[in-house]
């Protein structure tokens, strides 16, 4: 495995790393739910609010049902047809992981335009 230039390894297990190209959806999804349960439809509109982003709902269901299978989420039941989910435990433990790398990508990004283009 690589090592960074700070000589440690990332850790590639952390956070959505195995979601691949539904590490963007599940970051979105994890980030509305992180402020309490919503069925598929809240999620969209919190997520278009927040994020300036609409979910297509295959996108957003193939989504949830990645992060239910991996115990990030999990469904709550419902009085109608509408199935409100929730943040587990181990959801915030890998959004807060997700969000830190994404973090560190974003400050060097930022440096290096300021260093190299005069801008950030």
């Amino acid at each position: 495995m690589p090592k960074r230039r700070d000589g440690t390894r990332p850790d590639h297990g952390a956070g959505l790393a195995g979601f691949g190209r539904y590490a963007g959806p599940a970051t979105l999804i994890l980030s509305s739910l992180a402020d309490g349960p919503k069925h598929g439809y809240a999620l969209t509109k919190d997520v278009e609010e927040f994020a300036g982003v609409r979910l297509a709902p295959g996108t957003l269901y193939e989504a949830l049902a990645r992060l239910e299978s991996q115990g990030l989420i999990e469904a709550l039941e419902s009085e109608d047809r509408r199935r409100p989910y929730r943040l587990t435990a181990a959801g915030a433990v890998a959004l807060q992981a997700h969000l830190d790398a994404q973090r560190r990508v974003t400050d060097t990004g930022l440096r290096r335009l300021a260093a190299n283009w005069g801008t950030a």
